[in-house]
């Protein structure tokens, strides 16, 4: 298993973020794009499977990746298209706001097309596969069939199959009955769960981690780390009453944005490495508590290497 792929899935786009001063920087970003660099610094060799056009800011975003060790060979380019973007407002305590213009971004038709056969036999022959909610939002239903039995036959396989649920109802169309379809359908294929206690709370009515923790255990996933943010997280697998894991967090963070792409990162970086579901979480947290302490969803990698030891 350790010599098969690790692959995430789903769409990278330019990020505006505003600096101290007002103005906007210009970077790029994405939930599980975030999650594969941030692997990649953890010593997990990622690729990224996504849609890109043929501009220079696609050229961006496949120099990016390779800059940082993620394999671009599942990215397909697309002529005459454009990434879609999103602009950050982050407030005095660190919470950001998200605006998007990607509704024609080529990462939504990955799925659709002859030339996507490649990236579906290497989700199947993958050994660990990393999507959220988010890249379940984009796709058509005639993808999202496509790559729900992908990782049927990936799990059947032996594969691990990993997702942060990450809900955002305005990606849904705000149609909650779609969302919770959708994902409950994609939950049934998973075996780790990575979400964040307040999607689920939105999404489902989850009271607390735990209710989570069980909702995610009857629907089949074999084990769940439920993101708390500053207070912690919460980690369960079928044989363990669910053990909350807290550190302390950061004394003042810049900007929350990757928080949880990050912690996802080290987490499942840690369980590769055999690490127990507390020692993963702690792992989990110190990245993230790196990673927000600075600005954007990608930081600069001297931020993060005292961390990772790297």
């Amino acid at each position: 298993m350790a010599e098969r792929r690790t692959i995430a899935i789903g769409e990278c786009m330019v990020e505006l973020a505003r600096g101290t001063d007002g103005r906007f920087g210009q970077s790029f970003g994405g939930d599980t794009f975030n999650t594969a660099v941030y692997l990649a610094r953890c010593g997990v060799p990622a690729a990224y499977a996504t849609a890109l056009g043929d501009d220079p800011y696609s050229d961006g975003i496949i120099e990016l990746a390779e800059r940082e060790g993620v394999a671009t060979d599942l990215v397909l380019r697309r002529p005459g298209r454009m990434p879609g973007l999103y602009l950050i407002e982050t407030s005095a305590d660190g919470e950001r706001t998200f605006h998007y213009w990607r509704d024609r971004a080529p990462a939504r038709e990955l799925l659709d097309g002859d030339d996507a056969t490649p990236i579906i036999d290497a989700i199947v022959d993958a050994g660990l596969v990393y999507l959220s909610g988010i890249t379940l939002s984009i796709y058509s239903p005639a993808g999202l069939e496509r790559l729900a039995a992908a990782l049927q036959r990936a799990r059947s396989a032996g594969a691990r199959i990993a997702m942060d649920s990450n809900y955002r109802p305005r990606g849904w169309g705000e149609d909650k009955a779609r969302a919770r379809q959708v994902m409950e359908r994609f939950w049934r294929l998973a075996t780790i769960g990575l979400p964040t206690q307040d999607d689920e709370a939105m999404l489902w009515g989850d009271a607390d981690a735990r209710a989570t923790i069980a909702r995610l255990a009857r629907l089949g996933v074999d084990e769940v780390a439920v993101k708390l943010g500053a207070d912690g997280a919460v980690v369960a697998d079928r044989a363990t009453v669910p053990l909350e894991v807290n550190v302390p967090a950061p004394a003042h963070a810049v900007d929350t944005t990757a928080a949880g792409d990050s912690f996802n990162a080290a987490y499942l970086a840690a369980r590769l490495e055999g690490l127990s579901l507390p020692e993963a979480a702690l792992a989990g947290h110190r990245l993230a508590g790196a990673v927000v302490a600075h600005r954007g969803a990608i930081v600069p990698a001297e931020a993060t290497a005292a961390v990772l030891g790297r």
